[in-house]
């Protein structure tokens, strides 16, 4: 393990800020105090005034009028009341018994229907979304239950982050089977969710559906999600069709949109492409580059590793009069990192603090993966601490970079911990922090462990992607496992097999 030369820069960058915060403590009980016995002296003043009134009346009405039969105990409210006829006497009222169970079961049902809806809400927040559809599917058998367009709306999203399109499609379908119209933000909510877990086929039969539709047409929205996925797969004479039919339903691209393409020329490596874009982009009047581009083009080069461009595009920009933001910070934080920049890395996180910037979790991931590549397991563990100290909260990205830097520092006890920690906080388990898991069980050389992963993977209903895959065939490759690389070669192409025939079911309807 080599020792960093980022010691004194680190540990001073970040200290938490030495400004003195006052105290209003006191000065916050002391005015409780104040108001508490202005509310007391109001409230018995008019008390007192109103109590001499009503006995003043109660001794003027006794002297003159004959005396009234009285139905209060002392001390209750001296109402007068005549003798009731024999009629009204014999009529019947409601048992207060039975009023008071109507109430409490009143109440009862309004604190289950909160609660369930509170727990759907709890689950979508934390991504859990085999959680999230069970509370659904009990708040859907209670009887007050309504459909209502934005509970679908955040659980066909949900879906859709959590790679689960067909149950997106399935959740799709029920919706309008209880009645429900589609709008076109629902059908744009099913389409990402296909676009995300890369399967475009299915996304522009979803496309095509929509155009059928006359409430339901696609919107600039609708095509960026498109755009994007056709971008991240490289399918560009998709995006030229796309960009064609856009301008047949007179749909102005946008900011977003063009930043989307933007970026998949720059990552594909079609600078000339992306220079057109670019340009068009400053001689536009209706989408001017923004942060976004900014952040775009420097992320580009210092994924690359391309320091010196990067730092001659974020002058550029500031010269077209684009200020940076915290994303921006972190973009060069994390491209410095790569290069175990460390003096540069604590410089930018100064100047944050100088600027009155906040130290995000981004920002402390970016700098935790930095010591994990390197291996660098002390100065890990030391930024981890100070993210949790200063009360930042810790995501799957953290922990997939915690597990990642104790295996490449051969601390394999420290990965077993480390998981168990994420349980703790109920960090959520996404296929990232399952292929973490397993690259540290393969450069363990546990083949059995990472055997078990994989199969905890599938039980959590987590679907493995590329990566997951690639790191078990290296693994076992290695070992000469041939048989079990048979098995997942076969296994991989059963998933896209599956997929292709989801797509064709949703075609044929």
């Amino acid at each position: 393990m080599t020792t960093s030369p980022f010691s004194l820069s680190f540990s001073s960058s970040l200290r938490p800020s030495p400004l003195p915060r006052p105290s209003r403590t006191t000065l916050k009980w002391v005015s409780i105090q104040s108001i508490s016995k202005l509310v007391t002296i109001r409230c018995a003043a008019p008390a007192s005034t109103t109590t001499t009134t009503a006995r003043r009346a109660s001794s003027s009405s006794s002297s003159t009028s004959p005396p009234k039969k009285r139905h209060w105990k002392q001390g209750e409210y001296p109402g007068l009341i005549q003798d009731l006829s024999t009629s009204e006497k014999k009529k019947s009222r409601t048992p207060i018994k039975n009023i008071k169970k109507k109430l409490d079961k009143k109440n009862n049902a309004k604190a289950w229907a909160n609660t369930v809806t509170e727990a759907l809400s709890d689950s979508i927040d934390k991504k859990q979304w085999l959680h999230a559809l069970q509370v659904f599917e009990m708040l859907k058998e209670q009887p007050f239950y309504q459909p209502k367009e934005g509970t679908y709306m955040r659980l066909l999203v949900l879906l859709g982050k959590c790679g689960q399109p067909q149950r997106a499609r399935l959740l799709f379908d029920t919706m309008l089977e209880e009645g429900l119209e589609p709008t076109p933000e629902l059908y744009t909510a099913l389409l990402a969710a296909y676009c995300r877990s890369n399967l475009i086929d299915e996304a522009f039969s979803i496309l095509d559906q929509m155009v059928s539709l006359p409430l339901c047409q696609p919107d600039v929205y609708t095509y960026g999600i498109l755009i994007k996925a056709c971008i991240d797969d490289c399918r560009f004479d998709m995006v030229e069709s796309l960009y064609e039919q856009m301008a047949e339903r007179s749909i102005t691209p946008n900011t977003v949109t063009q930043n989307i393409v933007l970026s998949g020329y720059g990552k594909a490596g079609k600078y000339e492409q992306m220079e057109k874009v670019l340009s068009g982009m400053l001689e536009s009047t209706t989408c001017k580059p923004d942060v976004w581009t900014m952040n775009i083009i420097l992320s580009l080069f210092g994924n690359k590793g391309q320091i010196e461009m990067m730092e001659r595009w974020y002058e550029k920009f500031r010269d077209f009069g684009i200020e940076p933001e915290t994303r921006t910070f972190n973009i060069l934080i994390g491209a410095y990192g790569k290069k175990r920049m460390y003096d540069k890395m604590s410089s930018v996180m100064e100047y944050m603090r100088k600027l009155s910037f906040p130290w995000t979790t981004s920002t402390y991931n970016n700098v935790i993966e930095a010591f994990a590549d390197a291996g660098d397991a002390k100065h890990m563990e030391c930024t981890f601490d100070q993210m949790r100290t200063e009360g930042m909260k810790a995501d799957t990205k953290t922990f997939c970079c915690l597990i990642k830097g104790y295996a490449n520092a051969d601390l394999f006890h420290k990965v077993i911990s480390c998981v168990q920690l994420a349980g703790k906080l109920e960090i959520p388990e996404n296929t990232s922090f399952y292929n973490a898991v397993i690259y540290a069980c393969a450069k363990a050389e546990d083949l059995m462990e990472m055997d078990r992963v994989f199969k905890r993977m599938k039980e959590k209903e987590c679907q493995p992607d590329s990566v997951t895959y690639s790191l078990m065939v290296d693994a076992y490759r290695k070992e000469g496992m041939n048989d079990k690389v048979y098995d997942l070669e076969r296994e991989k192409q059963m998933i896209k097999a599956s997929a292709f025939e989801v797509g064709q079911d949703i075609e044929s309807e």
